[in-house]
């Protein structure tokens, strides 16, 4: 027997040998689990820590890659600055040339003008009383074209209210219906939800139903816009397709492609969209605006809820191309009304030089013959007629030839012309 005495209350009492045994083995098993729990509490901590610290790493390392594409979105917008002011430069310096062939051209048309009114004064009058008549044919034009225009305005009031009456005609069906795309037909469907919108957001847009079946097959609806210049800004070949419409037998949108990407080949369409609930149940179909363009081009597939969207995104895509397109053709017009105004002016030119060296032919033969014979005085009377017939048509030209005249059918020249007149006033 051991003796064995309490440290809390210095009792002694004995024990055997198993007893002892017992009692060490719990003092070992109770220091083995502090020392495990001091431990995990240590591997625990230096989790976290490494945790913090992989942390801290990454928040630095997506600062470096925000630096750098900072830097990088900086540097290409100082590049884009630079080339718009190289082209600004390069436009400004097109206008001066420009101007200063105008303004030649002015001079020229000035000098032209006073060596022919120095020999036509005597058909003033009769050009006074052609300029009146003139006037009165241009209130007659303007009258003409002030009725053309109302009429037109007329008949736009009677096609809006038409359109107004189909809308409540298309509204009275879709409240009698029991459900909204079940019990409606899905073209009726679109064709509402565009019109809600026409005369807000889509008033110089053309959407209508697709009845020319010349090429063998037709689409359902076109959709196509126009600028105030009558350029086309967009156009878009529609196709719907209803699950509700199909037989037993049910397709699938893929069967569509073929014939809907050949009928916007043939009614010349930019883009194609199939408006589908067609397979239903697939997720392809289902996530929104689906391009399928790496089977046929520029063709979409929806489903009717992204109806509108479809049209809005197209639509600005090809908004923002416009403004390229307006100043080609506007520099493509402006060389051609420059060379429209060089023409006219070089044949004024040409025909007054003709006719005042034939008036100079006809006054030297004149002259002659009056030094040579008094007898020969009435062939000397007719060739000063003629001469006169020859200037009397050179004061025709010459009077024909007006600013208003010149810069007929070339907006860009009376345009310039109003300007210059406007500097000198």
């Amino acid at each position: 027997m051991n003796e064995i005495i309490c440290p809390s209350c210095s009792t002694a009492f004995k024990i055997d040998e198993a007893g002892f045994a017992e009692i060490v083995a719990q003092v070992k098993n109770q220091q083995f689990e502090e020392e495990l729990q001091t431990r995990l509490d240590l591997a625990e901590k230096d989790k976290v820590n490494a945790i913090r610290l992989a942390e801290a790493n990454l928040k630095n390392a997506l600062q470096d890659d925000l630096a750098k594409k900072d830097n990088e979105i900086i540097a290409l917008k100082a590049q884009s600055a630079q080339n718009l002011a190289e082209k600004l430069a390069q436009k400004e310096t097109e206008i001066a040339e420009m101007k200063a062939n105008i303004q030649k051209a002015e001079l020229d048309k000035k000098l032209a003008v006073s060596e022919a009114t120095r020999k036509i004064e005597k058909e003033r009058d009769d050009l006074a009383n052609d300029l009146k008549m003139k006037e009165s044919e241009k209130q007659l034009q303007e009258k003409s074209i002030k009725e053309t225009y109302t009429n037109k305005l007329i008949a736009k009031d009677e096609a809006i209210k038409m359109k107004e009456d189909e809308i409540e005609r298309l509204k009275d069906f879709k409240q009698k219906l029991s459900t909204k795309m079940v019990g409606e037909t899905l073209e009726i469907h679109c064709e509402t939800e565009f019109n809600k919108l026409r005369a807000t957001a889509f008033q110089n847009a053309y959407f209508e139903k697709d009845n020319n079946s010349s090429g063998g097959t037709k689409g359902d609806y076109i959709y196509r816009e126009n600028d105030l210049a009558g350029n086309e800004i967009i156009s878009i070949m529609f196709e719907m397709k209803n699950e509700n419409d199909q037989t037993a037998t049910k397709k699938k949108n893929e069967d569509f492609f073929a014939k809907l990407d050949k009928d916007r080949n043939e009614k010349k369409c930019e883009y194609a969209v199939l408006v589908s609930l067609l397979e239903s149940d697939n997720e392809f179909y289902n996530t929104g605006i689906v391009d399928v363009s790496y089977k046929f081009p520029k063709l979409y597939v929806i489903r009717p809820q992204f109806f509108i969207p479809i049209i809005t995104l197209l639509r600005n895509a090809a908004m923002n191309s416009m403004q390229y397109k307006a100043e080609l053709n506007l520099m493509r017009n402006q060389n051609v009304d420059i060379t429209n105004f060089e023409e006219k002016i070089n044949s004024f030119k040409e025909g007054f030089a003709r006719n005042y060296d034939l008036a100079s032919k006809k006054f030297a033969t004149a002259i002659v013959e009056i030094d040579k014979t008094i007898s020969h005085l009435q062939k000397t009377k007719e060739a000063l007629l003629s001469s006169e017939n020859n200037l009397r048509l050179a004061n025709n030209k010459a009077g024909d030839l007006t600013i208003k005249k010149l810069t007929h059918g070339n907006p860009t020249m009376k345009t310039k012309f109003n300007e210059l007149s406007n500097g000198k006033e």
